[in-house]
């Protein structure tokens, strides 16, 4: 018999509680002994409902039964479900959590837990919801030395995004609208602002290169400055906007963000859209690989959860090492990180202050004039324009930059107003 115990009878608590209930012979069988659901943590109660049974209000009467192998952490936030992980662990008992604040901050301390104690901590569920990337990482793609993993990894981000290209609809009603619909929080800042993202890339990232990355030293940009008209131009290069995370190999130091990329239709993302999630993985020896599917939601999570449990069942009493070093990655600054980048331009600094100083009519009418040509021949100087988009908005010059540095582009863009840049994902 293996005993489960599940912190938080929320979306995905009481989805693990439904798979292992509803599929139990299948669970059971591929655990190679009996699963059950012990114990139900919650400070509520749940009148009428199946896990009423079973539902208790305080830590300890789990922590304190022996009988209890696998405790599935489901609570979301920091606190307390970090303080009952590693209570928990202290115990013997093995950890399954979709919890990705938690695993981003502490996996390591939590994965050297579980080796000092015999047991095991999961997290399959907390970077891509109901897509297995987690163990295919750290088991299959081991012969691989990973250059690179770009993802949509925002389920919330990716809906707005493609309501937008689709329809023209401003990021705000878009907003509003996913929010009525339950895709985004009353308060949608982790989702929006990138956050979400930056925490599901940063273990993404440890696992990967196997050294700790801090999300705070992640560079995290949102979409809250993505309009219609910069899907009118992505359009124009047959291609997309998708908010990634990023992390990277490139001349030997490891980059990581989380930022829109315009994403061309010969990238395997270009077609991931509403609110499925995809990761995509390159390998040295492997090539790309992608892992498509939901991001969220009662049962995909909790199928990837109890994934888990499945595992930790089948190890019981013994650990598996996951390669996650307490060595701090040093993370490259997005000012050397060299990328791509679509740009608008709607004026140039240092014209529009001559003619403020010496302008009179005369020369303000042949500015008006030569405007554009003015603003090619500047920023091909500035930037080594490849490409100008034909079709501009509103006395805008839109163009494609060479492969530049962050630090490059910023000095490039000192003398020019600059509308938006997006940077360009590489296929």
């Amino acid at each position: 018999m293996v005993n489960v115990a599940i912190l938080g009878y929320g979306v995905v608590g009481s989805g693990v509680y439904k798979v292992i209930n509803e599929n139990n012979s299948h669970v059971s069988r591929r655990a190679g002994d009996t699963v059950r659901v012990k114990y139900v943590l919650d400070l509520r109660e749940f009148p009428g409902d199946p896990a009423e049974d079973v539902l208790v209000h305080d830590f300890d009467v789990i922590l304190n039964d022996e009988e209890v192998d696998v405790i599935v952490e489901t609570m979301g936030g920091v606190e307390p479900a970090h303080t009952f992980e590693v209570k928990a662990l202290k115990a013997g008992k093995s950890v399954c959590t979709s919890n990705k604040e938690v695993v981003a901050k502490w996996g390591f301390e939590l994965l050297q837990l579980a080796k000092e104690n015999n047991c095991n901590f999961f997290f399959e569920a907390s970077v891509g919801g109901g897509i297995p990337v987690i163990r295919p990482l750290i088991n299959s793609i081991t012969a691989d030395h990973i250059k690179s993993i770009s993802g949509i990894l925002n389920g919330t981000t990716n809906y707005i995004l493609t309501k937008m290209a689709d329809e023209g609809i401003a990021f705000e009603e878009v907003l509003k609208d996913a929010q009525n619909k339950g895709y985004a929080e009353r308060n949608p800042e982790a989702d929006i602002e990138g956050y979400d993202a930056c925490r599901k890339i940063a273990i993404l990232a440890s696992l990967a290169y196997e050294k700790q990355v801090d999300y705070e030293d992640i560079y995290t940009e949102g979409i809250t400055k993505i309009t219609a008209i910069d899907f009118w131009y992505a359009g124009q290069l047959d291609a997309s906007i998708k908010l990634l995370g990023l992390a990277k190999r490139q001349n030997g130091v490891v980059y990581a963000m989380v930022a829109p990329f315009i994403v061309k239709a010969n990238n395997p993302l270009f077609g991931v859209n509403d609110v499925f999630n995809a990761i995509l993985l390159d390998g040295d020896m492997l090539g790309e690989v992608m892992f498509y599917g939901k991001g969220a939601g009662s049962l995909p999570t909790a199928s990837a959860v109890v994934s888990d449990v499945i595992e930790a069942a089948k190890n019981k009493g013994k650990n598996i090492p996951i390669l996650w070093r307490p060595e701090k990655r040093e993370l490259g600054s997005v000012d050397v990180f060299e990328t791509s980048y679509l740009v608008r331009v709607s004026g140039l600094k240092a014209v529009e202050r001559l003619r403020e100083i010496f302008g009179d009519a005369e020369s303000e009418i042949r500015y008006e004039r030569n405007k554009e040509e003015i603003f090619k021949r500047e920023i091909k100087h500035a930037f080594g324009a490849v490409e100008f988009i034909e079709g501009q908005h509103g006395g805008e010059v839109a163009f494609v930059t060479g492969p530049m540095s962050g630090a490059d582009f910023e000095k490039a863009a000192e003398d020019f107003v600059i509308e938006n840049r997006i940077r360009i994902a590489e296929v």
